[in-house]
């Protein structure tokens, strides 16, 4: 059976897609299934932490592939057929480019970081999704709890046309620590790192196999 594909889309720079995917990926390993990376960002932040994480443990536990735009049907035909997981990092940009991993697309995962900026980010985004015929859940990231500006963007989230997780990643240094040692916050962070992962992943296996 081919594997799943999921797409982190976002047009704003620093919303934390790769941090996403990294975390889910790290996540999904440690539950036993085979997982892919695919780093279509120029900026190329997957694979810098891929290239950490196989220095600091010698096997990384998952698969790493890099594509061009147009390159990524092709690449994802290949990664599904070894892995369960294959999870796409795009670049932050909205244009035809970003159309091929998104029609790959089985989910689709927008972060956005706690401030109105990174929401009004997601308009092109959620079009081109829309144009494709892809829905596109959005994941609050960077959440500073009790807020009132983190509550303004998830109550203005939760108004647009994409769906918006339960689940939220804090802002906490634990995930930028682990990020630049090659290592998902499930396997160095603290019990509230790892429960927030943890609900995340649940939320998103159980939308990926709805």
């Amino acid at each position: 059976m081919a594997g799943k594909v999921i797409a982190v889309v976002q047009q704003k720079g620093g919303s934390g897609k790769t941090t996403l995917a990294v975390n889910l990926a790290v996540a999904c390993t440690r539950r036993g299934m085979t997982v892919a990376l695919l780093d279509t960002d120029p900026q190329g932040s997957l694979g810098r932490w891929f290239m950490a994480r196989r220095e600091r443990l010698g096997d990384p536990g998952m698969e790493f592939s890099t594509s061009s735009a147009w390159g990524v049907s092709y690449e994802c035909e290949k990664l599904k057929r070894s892995a369960d997981i294959v999870i796409i990092d795009t670049p932050p940009k909205v244009d035809a480019d970003l159309r091929p991993a998104l029609r790959e697309a089985d989910l689709i995962l927008v972060p956005v970081a706690s401030s109105h900026v990174d929401l009004w980010a997601t308009d092109g985004v959620l079009d081109l999704a829309a144009r494709e015929r892809k829905a596109a859940w959005m994941v609050l990231n960077r959440v500073r709890q009790g807020t009132r500006l983190s509550e303004d963007v998830a109550r203005a989230a939760g108004e647009l046309s994409a769906g918006l997780a339960e689940a939220r990643l804090a802002n906490r240094v634990a995930y930028a620590e682990t990020l630049g040692q090659g290592l998902g916050a499930e396997e160095a962070g603290g019990k509230a790192v790892k429960d927030e992962v943890a609900a995340l992943t649940d939320e998103v296996l159980a939308k990926l196999n709805g």
